[in-house]
């Protein structure tokens, strides 16, 4: 699927997979809550200290990945066990924000994004934990990919080429 697919599926997952390298050259993955407004550069927030940080100044290079729709099901025409699922990957390089204003619209499109009923209390929340609290942007190196697995209603699988939006 192409990257616009690919960003819409990045968009619409609750979480994305950060794949870091750490110190040890040992792997690191886990979920977290990313968000973006510009598709390029992706954020998340967390401790000032810890494992997620000493792997980015070691190896700055991550790998996202996101899946949506992901549901077990039984192939309509061939009674398969299988997965349908919408996946994006990409690659970037992640780098703690130093900038106090970059911080905050991070934390700013994060909320949004998250939370956007309590956006009333931003600023509060600013002012208590911007000085304890960690912000990295992840700019992606290369635009996203992505691909799936889908069944349309004939129950004929959908291939990558076709054009369906990320959101059905």
């Amino acid at each position: 699927m192409d990257s616009a697919w690919a960003l819409e599926v990045m968009r619409k997952a609750p979480y994305i997979t950060v794949s870091f390298i750490d110190a040890d050259g040992k792997a690191y993955g886990l979920p977290l809550s990313l968000a973006t407004d510009d598709n390029e550069h992706w954020y998340f927030h967390g401790a000032l200290e810890g494992k997620k940080l000493d792997a980015i100044k070691a190896h700055p290079e991550v790998c996202l990945s996101a899946v949506t729709k992901c549901a077990p099901t039984i192939g309509p025409k061939d009674g398969s066990f299988t997965l349908q699922y919408k996946s994006a990957i990409a690659f970037g390089k992640a780098e703690l924000v130093e900038d106090d204003t970059e911080k905050i619209h991070a934390l700013r499109i994060i909320c949004e994004r998250f939370l956007p009923q309590h956006m009333d209390a931003f600023d509060a929340s600013i002012q208590r934990s911007l000085s304890r609290t960690a912000v990295i942007r992840i700019t992606l190196s290369a635009p996203p990919t992505g691909k799936r697995k889908q069944y349309d209603s004939n129950g004929d699988e959908m291939k990558g080429t076709e054009s369906h939006p990320a959101t059905t």
